[in-house]
């Protein structure tokens, strides 16, 4: 198994390397995944280049083939010998478990260690919220943090909120009474609360506009940037409190609903793994990524549908992370509930995840990446550009201009809860 903590050549270089040569070699004989990221592409190059041979790879060669993997998991679903098959391939997996044992032997770098950090930045983001606002649009400063903390001065950075959602939410509850349509428990990322409050806050008018009792409880990061960064003892740490929160709502009857593919996809496939304990895989079980969630309940009759029509043609970004998923287009199947609505879906990666397209030396990269994308979007004169990845909304507004929303908030305008233009 590509990530087994509990096996002993875990943490072994020895036993790391023979199995990087090992699904490395059944890589090179398939290529399916050529062109797929840089790290394949990179990986092939360099296979040919050394007669086609994967011991002539060096210590150097594997190292850069796992920086440039950014865990869009796309190859995951692509590969014909993932588990069951007796060759055992889990790619990304694998190159988690690399990053963690480079990690440990030679620290976690100064970048992935600050912006793994996402509650702390997200605490003195919002609390100077206008100051750092401001800041992030110096060029001096931006240079300075270039230097420092290693994001690219050119890189296009989110705004934060002085209100958090965590903020309107405690400030504008009232009473519901319970209509029995059912519960949920929403994990709103951190993201979205210091980033982009007001896709919290279409997902609790939604969610309550169908009468089902919200509630948000005490919750971390997901863990996905210190997995990204190979810091595994803080990922661990981080879903085992969630694990224990949410755990203990699911016994209770609450279904776990998460507005970010990123988040979902941590809370649904990589926390039974990390933690493989059974609370954990219940857990998952009961996780929803928010509009997959909703087109459940629209298949159980249990969906309003007093959407009001627009005649508006929406170009739509299938984020990776959804995509890995593997539950069909359930983004699409909602928006497309709205009398009216025709939406493009693009399946396209945007070459930013997690932190990956904000470093320096990814930038230029990351960029040429998400080419295919900008060119898909800008083809036509579509009315609204949607995504459910944030990371990826930003990679789209750095390269068209255009700023995407969430298609929570195309639905939250359908209902009339959240029009457009009007800031809640």
């Amino acid at each position: 198994m590509a990530f087994d903590l509990r096996s002993p050549d875990f943490w072994n270089r020895e036993a790391l390397d023979r199995e990087l040569r090992r699904v490395f070699d059944i890589c090179h004989g398939c290529r399916r995944c050529f062109n797929l990221c840089p790290s394949f592409n990179v990986l092939f190059e360099l296979i040919d280049a050394k007669g086609e041979d994967v011991e002539n790879l060096t210590r150097a060669d594997v190292t850069r083939i796992v920086d440039l993997c950014y865990q869009c998991k796309l190859c995951f679903n692509h590969c014909p010998y993932t588990p069951p098959h007796r060759w055992d391939i889990d790619f990304p997996r694998l190159m988690l478990r690399a990053k963690a044992v480079q990690a440990r032997e030679r620290g976690i770098p100064r970048s992935d260690r600050i912006l793994g950090r996402t509650e702390t930045l997200g605490r003195l983001g919002s609390r100077w919220a206008p100051l750092v606002n401001l800041a992030n649009r110096l060029r001096p400063f931006r240079v300075l943090m270039e230097k420092t903390i290693g994001i690219h001065r050119d890189r296009r950075l989110p705004e934060y909120h002085r209100e958090t959602f965590l903020d309107w939410f405690r400030a504008s509850r009232r009473a519901h009474g319970l209509s029995g349509n059912g519960k949920v428990a929403l994990f709103y990322t951190c993201y979205v609360n210091v980033h982009d409050p007001a896709v919290g806050r279409a997902a609790v008018r939604v969610l309550e506009h169908n009468e089902l009792e919200v509630v948000v409880p005490a919750q971390r990061c997901c863990g996905m940037p210190f997995l990204d960064g190979g810091d595994i003892e803080a990922a661990l740490a981080h879903a085992r409190e969630n694990v224990q929160v949410l755990g203990e709502l699911v016994e209770r009857g609450y279904d776990v609903v998460i507005p970010g593919p990123t988040c979902s996809y941590m809370l649904k496939h990589e926390y039974p793994v990390l933690l493989d304990d059974e609370r954990a895989r219940r857990l998952a079980e009961r996780s929803f990524d928010l509009c997959e969630y909703l087109m459940k309940l629209h298949g159980e009759g249990r969906l309003k549908t007093d959407l009001k029509p627009s005649a508006q043609r929406i170009a739509y970004q299938l984020p990776c992370h959804l995509r890995a998923q593997n539950i069909g287009y359930k983004s699409r199947d909602l928006m497309q509930l709205i009398p009216g609505t025709k939406v493009h879906v693009i399946e396209r990666c945007a070459g930013v995840d997690g932190t990956w397209g904000l470093k320096r030396e990814y930038h230029a990269l990351s960029l040429k990446v998400a080419e295919k994308l900008f060119r898909e979007i800008e083809r036509e004169p579509f009315d609204l550009v949607v995504s459910d990845c944030p990371l990826a909304g930003l990679q789209i507004l750095q390269g068209t201009e255009k700023r995407p929303l969430h298609p929570i908030q195309v639905l939250a305008r359908a209902y009339g809860l959240e029009e457009e233009g009007r800031r809640p």
